[in-house]
């Protein structure tokens, strides 16, 4: 009887070792599910890093100045519209600061920064830096993944600061009061910036962009045709440049002037109006 009895606890112990060895068994392939759910995030992980890659703007360097300007016009031109919208920054103002001050896009600090206003780090600034000699060897400057966070920091940098108010309190179209506000403010030390901004505008017709947005119309008059206006060619002029400086379209220029291919040359007279019996 006693032997019975001492079979019947050893087997109960067998089973319960048994029952206990599968529960242990589980609990790992459990934990092996969730290793794999770290691996899927760290995937997710290094997609999100690779789509923060600086934007890189290859600019040609080896074409007429002024075919880079209207190149690099109608690159920006619409970021520096918007940006008239939100801040009630004059875009001429934008787009000829951005001119100047990026040698038209191809200058070293934008090439290698994506900074088209030489703006400098400045206290708070948290963000990436370049270093770049300027005033000083050496000095620190912002550094954009993109350009269009070059114009929105100019955007932002003009009217956060105190010193530029008086800026606003001007007409949106009153593009010379604004290059000469710049300079008193401070914003550049060169004497002759304001006029350099003018002639840049001036020359380019940047005001048409402040028109588009302020909703200007430009009147079409009939020329007198005994004062038929004309435009003598320039070394680095284009067709595409010299449309933009008189706003007319290249075929238009083309047509005025009975041109049948892009080539000009130097000292070649063009009509900027059409003409009776060319």
């Amino acid at each position: 009887m006693i032997g019975r009895i001492t079979i019947l606890l050893l087997a109960s112990i067998l089973c319960f070792s048994s029952c206990k060895s599968k529960k242990t068994a589980t609990k790992y392939r459990k934990k092996h599910k969730t290793e794999r759910v770290v691996r899927v995030n760290q995937t997710v992980e290094e997609k999100d890093t690779k789509a923060e890659e600086p934007k890189v703007v290859v600019v040609p360097v080896n074409i007429p100045y002024s075919e880079r300007v209207a190149n690099y016009i109608n690159e920006y031109a619409e970021i520096a519209k918007e940006e008239m919208l939100q801040y009630g920054i004059p875009a001429s103002i934008t787009l000829a600061q951005g001119i100047l001050e990026s040698g038209a896009g191809a200058g070293e600090l934008t090439m290698k920064a994506n900074n088209h206003f030489g703006i400098k780090c400045h206290t708070g600034w948290e963000g990436d830096r370049v270093y770049h000699d300027d005033d000083e060897r050496g000095e620190c400057f912002r550094k954009y993944n993109d350009p269009k966070y070059s114009y929105r920091d100019h955007s932002l940098f003009l009217t956060q600061r105190s010193r530029y108010q008086d800026l606003f309190k001007l007409r949106k179209d009153d593009y010379k009061g604004w290059a000469k506000g710049l300079r008193k403010a401070g914003y550049a030390t060169d004497p002759k910036y304001p006029d350099k901004l003018i002639g840049i505008i001036e020359r380019y017709n940047l005001t048409a962009y402040d028109d588009a947005v302020l909703g200007k119309r430009v009147s079409s008059v009939d020329p007198d045709e005994s004062k038929i206006g004309t435009y003598s060619v320039q070394a680095g002029d284009t067709l595409y440049s010299i449309s933009r400086r008189f706003n007319l379209t290249v075929e238009t220029l083309k047509k005025y002037n009975g041109l049948k291919s892009n080539d000009l040359s130097i000292g070649q007279v063009l009509y900027l109006h059409p003409v009776k019996n060319q």
